[in-house]
């Protein structure tokens, strides 16, 4: 199901209001969530020197089985690795899903890449409880958020933080 139009405008609208990162955080997750009939929608910190994922935020019935992992570990780490979307329809027959709730039956991973393009500096994650949930256009949206929301990243890049505030 292709989420509503205008959600990155609306994501950019959040980046310009401002404020806390983790208030920001809040309300983009939720923007995501709310964009289309996803149950769970949460973005993450790549921080590669380190090899650790983590979640800045989440929107849905419960918090995330793997707040931190491994950038070996999960779908993720394919998103990382190919700096692709990795988008599988059904995650019961994935042997790289890490559960994070028992219903998910599809998930899409779109890699935000930084400034320069080199490497992934976070991710979005929206997971849905019907197969197939995510079609050629609804990904094609969703990657065209993660570059609007390549700010939210890179201002930890300025600071050279690098996602370390884990």
């Amino acid at each position: 199901m292709t989420p509503k139009s205008g959600i990155a405008e609306r994501l950019r609208a959040i980046l310009e209001q401002g404020g806390d990162r983790q208030q920001q955080a809040r309300l983009i997750v939720a923007e995501l969530r709310a964009a289309g009939p996803y149950r769970w929608a949460g973005i993450y910190d790549v921080d590669l020197q380190r090899n650790l994922v983590a979640n800045v935020a989440w929107s849905g019935p419960a918090a995330p089985t793997h707040p931190v992992f491994p950038t070996t570990k999960g779908l993720t780490s394919r998103a990382i690795g190919a700096q692709k979307t990795v988008n599988i329809g059904d995650v019961a027959g994935d042997p790289d899903y890490l559960e994070a709730l028992g219903t998910t039956r599809s998930e899409i991973i779109v890699p935000v890449l930084a400034e320069n393009g080199s490497r992934v500096v976070g991710t979005i994650d929206i997971e849905s409880d019907r197969p197939n949930a995510f079609d050629a256009a609804t990904q094609r949206i969703l990657e065209e958020c993660a570059k609007t929301l390549r700010p939210f990243w890179s201002v930890l890049e300025d600071r050279g933080l690098a996602a370390r505030s884990r």
